[in-house]
């Protein structure tokens, strides 16, 4: 543990809400105290009401905030003399709870509060923060977690058996504090769930959490049972496991019964754990905490049968779902993480974010797991706890918050000629429907062009068919198959009469423009077949395909190929149900070869204004590299599902091609 408290960053805070802002994000800082939304923090402050009498408010985390990240916004301010009437009651169904906390919060706009609002209510300190540091968690989920954690900690914390979060775990801790805490408590130890700290300042509560975990952190230490060595084991090579991740993709998707991404991690420890001999045991025990479940299911799949998995699952809902307080609906079968010794480890998510996610969370989880077992053995919370977590509604309802998946959600796209131009407008386009995108391009900006999980640029020669094989492999190795390409890169070179052109230049236009998308084409085709919605092809054309002009020659040729390539590929690969359509974009002029000099001097040479020469068409209106990729988009999208072989004019309407 390290103590990240900087005076002067908190002395810039206004008053104690700016300080439990600071103190959180430090705490969130660290990833092996919270992850993803995890944890909760707390301040009760005096402040005036409407009327100008002070009354007590506890400001705790609000539902759906990151502590890393979290703003004064992100915290929810409800009265606190409400929420310690709540926690006299003999009991509290969780809708009338979290109904009573929203409507005696003192801000309508403000977030849900955490479902832990009225634990922090009871205890009787300014400032509380609460973790699901993995020190203490590896100490707890062993057989004799209670005696470690008393013998780590002695009386500076409670101890307070597992319960499910809620009203029923608020009246416990209130309990168990009130028997067992005294002027030395600075702590609370939840079993298999985490740890809380208090104090009366925001730096208090901090560094008590830090001393904390720190012990736990030693004691593992002393044990060996910290940091855990895993020997290094090379991974298998992108290229030799393409086709089978993508298969697993496939697999998974069709129980799930969406697409999903399925990212393949093979850095440091993941190859490793995955080829322990003992996998099948120590990963099939639970998560390490149940909050983890809504997000990594409760057990991985080990190894690639999937249909194994679900009748797993089915059982395992069946088992535990008579006994729900209410009835259940199960939620889809298909596994959220995958140990393989071949893949190593495969996150499984709706989007790029949600399994990096899980990889994430499973990162820590094999920490956790290795150092438990190094104490004696892993042992997570049965499997109705873990059930009770998985189908509740309050953690359910943290995943519907997004709403409605967008269109592509699940889905990958590869783009070449990405860093500009149309390419660039298409990668936006299909990112902003939901895909996931593998962008290429011979330009090394390509690789920084965004920073969302979604997003895989890199820098390629597509004419260099080995190149372009390693580019296809990477990404099916960052997730997981192939849905979609659009193939869009080529070259113009410049006006060249036929009785003029040199064959070297010749060749190199159809290097470009024709023989890499043939290339592309077929070594995507396997992974197209396997694409859960079909497989989808746009080409990015041009004009001069229907309506060539004179010095164009290799250019025309080769997009007169490429389309004629495409034509023959819709009728090849609409039994494998992958559809391609072409787009012949015109007098695009918002990409990279066309300067404001440029424009101008062809303007002059036409008679006309810039302005006017933009707009030299039928209808007399602007074609931007957006019109395109937006068309683009929506030729993969449902709209077009039974196109295949269309050629579709972007150009505001050209009377040669009429």
């Amino acid at each position: 543990m390290k103590n990240l408290w900087q005076n002067a960053e908190a002395d810039a805070c206004g008053n104690d809400l700016q300080l439990r802002v600071y103190s959180s994000r430090l705490l969130g800082r660290d990833k092996s105290l919270v992850l993803h939304g995890g944890g909760n923090t707390s301040v009760k402050m005096r402040q005036p009401d409407l009327f100008g009498s002070d009354e007590d408010v506890l400001h705790v985390k609000g539902s759906g905030w990151d502590l890393e990240t979290i703003a004064e916004a992100g915290f929810a301010p409800v009265r606190l003399d409400h929420l310690k009437k709540l926690a006299q009651l003999p009991a509290l169904a969780d809708p009338e709870m979290v109904n009573q906390l929203v409507t005696h919060q003192t801000r309508a706009a403000a977030p849900v509060p955490s479902v832990e609002a009225i634990l922090h209510a009871i205890l009787p300190y300014r400032f509380v923060d609460h973790t699901h540091a993995d020190a203490v968690v590896t100490v707890t989920n062993t057989a004799d977690g209670e005696a470690r954690i008393r013998e780590i900690y002695g009386d500076k914390v409670v101890v307070v058996p597992y319960v499910m979060p809620g009203f029923d775990l608020a009246r416990l801790c209130a309990q168990r504090f009130a028997a067992q805490s005294g002027p030395q408590t600075i702590g609370m130890v939840l079993l298999n769930h985490g740890i809380f700290s208090f104090g009366a300042t925001a730096q208090e509560s901090y560094e008590r959490m830090i001393a904390l975990v720190g012990l736990a952190e030693d004691y593992l230490r002393r044990h060996h049972a910290w940091d855990v060595a895993l020997p290094q084991v090379p991974p298998a090579p992108a290229a030799a496991v393409a086709r089978d991740l993508a298969q697993l993709r496939a697999d998974i998707s069709q129980l799930a019964g969406f697409p999903v991404v399925v990212a393949r991690r093979t850095e440091g420890k993941f190859p490793a754990f995955a080829r322990r001999p003992d996998v099948g045991t120590i990963a099939q025990q639970g998560p390490a905490t149940p909050d983890h479940v809504i997000r990594t299911k409760r057990l991985p799949l080990v190894g690639r049968d999937v249909a194994a998995y679900a009748a797993a699952y089915r059982a395992y809902f069946a088992e535990h779902e008579p006994h729900a307080k209410e009835r259940k609906t199960m939620l889809d079968a298909a596994p959220r993480v995958v140990l393989d010794a071949e893949f190593g480890l495969c996150a499984v998510g709706r989007t790029a974010q949600d399994a990096g996610i899980v990889a994430d969370i499973y990162a820590h989880t094999i920490d956790i797991i290795l150092g438990a077992t190094a104490l004696g053995g892993y042992r997570a919370l049965p499997a109705r706890d873990i059930f009770d977590v998985e189908y509740w509604d309050l953690e359910q309802a943290k995943l519907k918050k997004g709403g409605k998946p967008p269109a592509f959600a699940g889905e990958v796209a590869l783009v070449t000629g990405a860093a500009s131009g149309i390419g660039k407008a298409c990668v936006e386009a299909l990112m902003a429907r939901g895909a996931a995108v593998v962008a290429l391009d011979l330009q090394a900006s390509i690789g920084t062009l965004s920073d969302k999980a979604a997003y895989l640029g890199i820098q390629c020669d597509v004419s260099d068919e080995a190149q372009l094989k390693a580019a296809i492999a990477r990404g099916v190795e960052a997730f997981g198959g192939m849905d979609m390409l659009v193939l869009n890169a080529g070259i113009f070179p410049g006006g060249c009469k036929i009785e003029a052109l040199p064959t070297a230049d010749w060749q190199r236009v159809m290097r470009i423009n024709l023989d890499a998308n043939l290339v592309l084409m077929r070594e995507c085709h396997p992974f197209l077949k396997l694409a859960p919605r079909g497989g989808r092809i746009v080409i990015i054309g041009s004009k001069n395909v229907p309506a060539p002009g004179p010095g164009a020659a290799a250019y025309s040729a080769s997009k007169a190929a490429l389309n004629q390539l495409a034509r023959v590929a819709a009728l090849e690969w609409g039994g494998d149900n992958i559809r391609i359509n072409s787009l012949h974009p015109n007098a695009v002029f918002d990409t990279g070869i066309w300067t404001e000099e440029v424009l101008a001097s062809r303007a002059k040479h036409y008679g006309l204004t810039v302005d006017e020469y933009k707009r030299n068409n039928v209808l007399k209106t602007e074609v931007t590299s957006r019109d395109v990729a937006e068309l683009a988009a929506e030729l993969c999208g449902p709209l077009f599902a039974k196109t295949t072989g269309a050629q579709i004019p972007v150009d505001g309407g050209n009377d040669r091609v009429i």
